[in-house]
């Protein structure tokens, strides 16, 4: 929250355009029922979620000691890293994830407060599966819970236009130049820079692009970005009603595992 605030004070007087009060309130409305949703499933989880992480766990092909060294923990860091690499790339391009991460991308906005800005489907629609693997390997699930927030953490400071540039830490990191480029719907700059924290993932795959236009924030389609309600549930409705409406069960299908921008035509 002091980072949020000490943005905005800092920069409304020469870069008001960055910033919408309503806005950054829907961003926190957001945060709640993201946060409010984690304790709702928290029952689910612990049945489900906990549980098969643990027998993964402990069914698992046990490589990593019980007492994690400095090394094991880099190994664990540098996985989790390329996992939510892939659980990224395939958020926007499975209209499924889609249906959940479009959320935070709906502002036209980029401060520390879309950082925020997240869904109450995660849980639903399943970002725990990708860090499975991590598991099986023999991972516990509390290095896996802290893992990932420790990642999701450093996220948190690549949401902003304060920072230009790293220097030389811009071949390695995600850093706010690289990100602003995710968030942007500039058409050289859509699902683009998908890193958590290390850009190496981008520039192995080919998904790595660099800042050089201006970002123009948002997503392609037309939301009403201040509504919590839109923000959290519309794709996930109009891809349910996509898949009602279909003929025949290959194109219903195609509504919830194809790409978000399929049209439902051949």
């Amino acid at each position: 929250m002091l980072f949020i605030v000490g943005e905005y004070f800092f920069s409304r007087k020469n870069h008001p355009e960055r910033f919408d009060l309503k806005d950054m309130a829907n961003n926190a409305a957001l945060s709640l029922l993201q946060q409010g949703a984690e304790f709702l499933f928290l029952f689910i989880n612990w049945l489900f979620v906990v549980t098969l992480y643990t027998n993964l766990y402990e069914r698992g092909l046990h490589l990593v000691p019980e007492n994690i060294s400095a090394l094991w923990f880099v190994v664990l860091f540098v996985a989790q890293d390329f996992l939510y690499y892939w659980f990224h790339r395939v958020s926007h391009r499975v209209r499924w994830f889609w249906s959940a991460h479009v959320a935070h991308h709906s502002s036209e906005y980029l401060n520390f407060s879309t950082a925020l800005r997240q869904s109450v489907l995660y849980p639903f629609t399943g970002m725990w599966i990708f860090w499975l693997p991590l598991a099986y390997l023999g991972f516990s699930p509390e290095w896996i819970t802290f893992i990932v927030s420790l990642n999701l953490a450093y996220q948190f400071f690549v949401h902003t236009q304060l920072v230009k540039s790293l220097g030389p830490l811009e071949w390695i990191l995600n850093t706010p130049s690289h990100h602003r480029v995710h968030h942007a719907k500039n058409p050289q700059y859509i699902d683009k820079n998908y890193a958590g924290v290390l850009i190496i993932w981008d520039k192995m795959f080919g998904t790595f692009v660099p800042e050089e236009e201006a970002c123009v924030y948002g997503i392609t389609k037309k939301v009403n970005y201040r509504n919590p309600f839109e923000s959290n549930m519309r794709e996930f409705i109009d891809m349910c009603k996509g898949a009602q409406r279909a003929p025949g069960i290959t194109k219903k299908i195609k509504h919830f595992f194809g790409p978000p921008e399929w049209n439902g035509e051949d």
